[in-house]
């Protein structure tokens, strides 16, 4: 399958495929308010169907921080119900900021699915251009989607960390949390050493949609990424290094970049690995 040519699809060309509709899911998700659907149930993207963070995306109790790498098990059959085939075309969104749908969209690379965007703004944009939405609860379906790992660069903790050192790193949290002033959700506060600042929400617009492509090469280009071969990403539990992967592919600058999933959550579980501030 080949890929597509960008990792983002606007409302007004997704409201304008009539025929070959894409399947859609819907990610919506909130850190402290993680269980949400019952918002989806009150109102999303026609036909969508709901995708939960926690349990498909996500594998807990195995270790690997806040958010591991789900299963490859349980990511397949969530696929599977959501309706995910070999050959769906797939447009994932969330409310608004595209940090969870940029996950889900990521793990759907990672596992082989090439055919897979995100909407740019999610369903916050969608609503604001007067686009029809629907209620009720999540279809169930029968995709045949076969996961198949390894279609992207996943790190470990020792490659983020020799990336650091001979390549770039790219951290997504808030500039506050990377350099350890400010930590609100993990035990322990900075950054793994050699790591470069680079927020995710700054790839962003305030109205949630993406920087254009120009914009983001610029950002990029100006944090090091032409200079160096190997790129990578990390945060604080795999979500928002999925949205600076995201980014890096939508300016054209570098692709494709290797994603440590269980990011910050994951490298202070160790406490001989090094942290900066």
């Amino acid at each position: 399958m080949v890929a597509t040519p960008t990792p983002l699809i606007s409302v007004a060309e997704l409201a304008n495929q009539t025929q070959s509709a894409p399947l859609l899911l819907d990610v919506r998700w909130a850190l402290g308010d993680e269980d949400q659907r019952g918002v989806y149930e009150a109102g999303h993207l026609p036909d969508a169907a709901f995708i939960d963070m926690e349990t498909a995306l996500s594998s807990h109790g195995n270790g690997g921080g806040r958010h591991p790498m789900p299963t490859l098990e349980a990511f397949q059959e969530a696929m599977r119900t959501a309706g995910v085939s070999g050959d769906s075309s797939v447009v994932v969104y969330d409310a608004g900021n595209s940090l969870a749908a940029s996950r889900c969209w990521w793990l759907l690379r990672y596992f082989g699915h090439q055919d897979v965007r995100v909407l740019d703004g999610g369903y916050a944009a969608w609503l604001a251009a007067g686009l029809p939405s629907q209620s009720g609860p999540s279809p169930q379906r029968s995709g045949d989607f076969v996961a198949s790992p390894g279609a992207e660069v996943l790190l470990t903790a020792d490659d983020a960390g020799e990336l650091a050192r001979t390549g770039l790193l790219l951290d997504g949290r808030p500039a506050p949390r990377f350099h350890g002033r400010e930590e609100t959700i993990d035990p322990v506060a900075g950054h793994i050493p050699g790591a470069v600042s680079a927020p995710a929400l700054a790839n962003l617009r305030p109205d949630g949609r993406f920087l254009d492509a120009d914009d983001l090469a610029l950002r990029f280009t100006a944090l090091g990424v032409e200079t160096h071969e190997a790129v990578g990403v990390y945060c604080g539990s795999g979500v928002q290094a999925a949205h600076l992967a995201l980014a890096l592919e939508a300016s054209g600058v570098q692709s494709p970049v290797g994603v440590y999933l269980g990011s910050w959550s994951d490298w202070i579980t160790n406490p001989d690995r090094p942290v900066a501030t």
